[in-house]
């Protein structure tokens, strides 16, 4: 890979010190520049705690086997310090530290990371061992991250010994293409980064905003976080701990008690009921990632916001990346609330915008996955439990069976419906059971209101054969039941569309039906193609109906039509210009649509029965609770009809 040489070491700055050139691995800084490092600069203070988070891991793993690397200072601590007069924010580890090369090697070489060189060494030596433990938990990659402190400051000095040497460094840049190096005598083992910081940047000697930025990004690194205010008055910070450390996602299953995960819940999602649902687990195998979810017991307020963000957090070996992932779990689970942590993700080099590729397909896979088990084990172990759960979080679930084709048979098991049949929610394998023996569909009505969808005419002929019809009031309702279109071999059929086949269906417990005389049927006839004369292209048909029992008229939908719900929702939305014409059926044993029907055999009743046609086509809309398409007219011809029946 391409480099710019360093100058000579002959070369001295002004204090003595040795002068170098910044290398550079060109292609990778390239990459950086392209994506603009980073959008936030408070980011900076993120990427040196993951640097000094790293060397502390580097000198843990190294002590297991050269323990003296680690005497007299093994407990590992990240500092954070700032000087308000000095305007200079410090950050320090007893890590392992740099030497003179390594200060060469990897702060002065952009993209160049040692800690992705420590994983390629650690992966090396394991694999000449046979050695199958965990690898060591290193987060910074691409070798870029301690750069980002020159988005605050216009001076960096770096103060470091490495572990097992005697000799410390001081290393100094302005980040404007030059850096300096000369020894350090009283440099202590680990490093000291100081930033001296820019005009613009005063916020970052404030100890709320130190605070909100670690609690923010680097709660969970696995080593105590202090903050502390050189020559602060009274009140200021002074080994004040920041993080909690605590990562309990990381931690057994079994050690981590209902307590503990009610306190995290509710840290992790600001809500104030508890989890309904807890999912803690560890994916291992190829991809390996951790995590700890939970099903809110409450509705959250922004489930059906349009600028909704997921609330599933990311972090990359305990770093939090962002909370704002929309590949990391479905849409359909927008519901979720905790911590996904990665060991594999690859990340671009700001760890903000996360590469759409196959590992973050397979996270998504397996999340998924599990948390689709965990809920149809629910449902089968405690019923009223997940009752109150699809009454929260149903009409979300249910965007799943629309959008999601590779887990759609096992979402539509766990759907659930109210119904015909009783107050208590019902599953599609429930209502298969139930069917008549000779019903051949799944009978369904939907609508934006339920108690208005419940008093629908064209339920009342199911309702007569005692068949079970489905009751949905969701709109996503209208779109996923066509998508899945058939369960169990058993199509969905809407009863305000086509045919409703309540002929074929023998119910052994309803009454013998009286059959129309001879008289009755050709004045039913008489009455039908009258009516559709008149009224013309405002219907696509007139028919008798068999739905009908108690109401003399309803609308429905053509059988090769939208169903009119749908018609209803897509006009709304602008997707449909105007409603399909429907067919206007009549109940022929209803005394009003009987006493029509002998009318239409009497001469001299022509002009009554043109305004009766019109008349019940309103009635039939106003009881679909849509508006009558003429008041004017509706009003002129019910008063013209009430004038022929009471007037004098």
């Amino acid at each position: 890979m391409a480099k710019a040489k360093s100058k000579k070491a002959s070369d001295k700055s002004a204090s003595g010190g040795e002068r170098h050139q910044f290398q550079a691995e060109v292609s990778r800084l390239l990459n950086i520049v392209a994506n603009s490092l980073y959008s936030e600069k408070e980011i900076f203070l993120r990427e040196l705690i993951s640097n000094a988070s790293d060397a502390c891991d580097r000198l843990r793993y190294a002590a297991v086997t050269e323990a003296s690397l680690a005497a007299g200072d093994s407990d590992y601590r990240i500092d954070i310090s700032f000087d308000k007069a000095a305007r200079t924010l410090t950050l320090t580890d007893n890590g392992i530290g740099l030497n003179h090369q390594d200060l060469i090697d990897n702060l002065g070489t952009i993209a160049r990371s040692g800690t992705a060189a420590f994983i390629d060494s650690v992966a090396e030596a394991k694999k000449e061992k046979d050695d199958t433990s965990g690898d060591v938990n290193v987060i910074g990659q691409f070798g870029v991250g301690f750069y980002s402190a020159f988005m605050v400051a216009d001076e960096v000095t770096v103060t470091t010994r490495k572990a097992g040497e005697d000799e410390g460094w001081q290393w100094k840049s302005d980040g404007m293409g030059e850096f300096t190096i000369e020894p350090a005598a009283d440099a202590e083992r680990g490093a000291q980064v100081i930033l001296h910081l820019k005009k613009e940047a005063d916020e970052y000697l404030e100890a709320a905003r130190v605070r909100q930025i670690v609690k923010t990004y680097s709660d969970h690194i696995s080593f105590p976080i202090s903050l502390s205010e050189t020559g602060g008055g009274e009140n200021a910070p002074v080994g004040e701990r920041l993080n909690q450390a605590s990562a309990i996602w990381t931690r057994p299953k079994s050690e981590v008690d209902e307590a503990a995960h009610k306190e995290f819940y509710h840290h992790v999602s600001h809500a104030i009921d508890d989890p309904w649902l807890t999912l803690h687990f560890r994916a291992e195998g190829m991809i390996e990632y951790s995590g700890l979810l939970y099903v809110p017991t409450a509705r959250p307020f922004d489930l059906f916001h349009p600028e909704r963000k997921g609330s599933v957090k990311l972090y990359v070996k305990r770093v939090f990346i962002t909370d704002d992932c929309e590949h990391l779990v479905p849409s359909w689970l927008r519901f979720l609330r905790g911590v996904i942590d990665s060991e594999d993700l690859p990340l671009n080099v700001s760890r903000e915008l996360l590469q759409n590729n196959t590992v973050l397909a397979r996270i998504k896979a397996g999340v998924t996955s599990r948390v689709i088990n965990a809920l149809t084990e629910k449902a089968e172990k405690d019923t009223e439990a997940f009752a109150v759960f699809w009454e929260a979080f149903g009409p979300v679930l249910k965007e799943g069976l629309y959008e999601d084709f590779e887990h759609r048979e096992k979402l539509t098991k766990l759907v659930r419906f109210r119904s015909t049949a009783g107050d208590d929610l019902v599953s599609l394998d429930e209502y298969i059971g139930r069917m008549k023996d000779s019903q051949e569909a799944i009978y369904y009505i939907a609508g934006d209101d339920m108690d208005a969808i419940q008093r629908s005419p064209q339920l009342e002929g199911f309702r007569s054969k005692g068949i079970e019809v489905l009751l949905m009031n969701d709109p996503i309702d209208e779109f996923w039941v066509p998508t899945v279109g058939i369960y169990d071999t058993k199509p969905f059929k809407s009863v305000t569309r086509g045919g409703d086949d309540l002929d074929k269906i023998k119910d052994a417990d309803a009454p013998e039906e009286t059959k129309q005389t001879e008289e009755e049927a050709k004045g039913m006839d008489a009455l039908v193609a009258l009516i559709k004369l008149e009224l013309g292209d405002a219907v696509q048909d007139v028919r008798s109906s068999s739905r009908l029992t108690d109401s003399a008229v309803c609308l429905v939908a053509g059988e090769n039509d939208l169903d009119m719900n749908l018609q209803r929702l897509l006009k709304q939305q602008g997707q449909l210009t105007a409603i399909t014409p429907r067919v206007l059926e009549l109940n022929p044993k209803h005394s009003l649509i009987t006493g029509l029907a002998a009318k239409a055999a009497e001469s001299g009743a022509a002009d009554i029965l043109k305004d009766a046609a019109y008349l019940l086509l309103d009635q039939a809309r106003i009881i679909e609770g849509e508006p009558v398409s003429d008041p004017a007219a509706y009003a002129k011809r019910m008063s013209h009809i009430m004038t022929a029946a009471f007037g004098s």
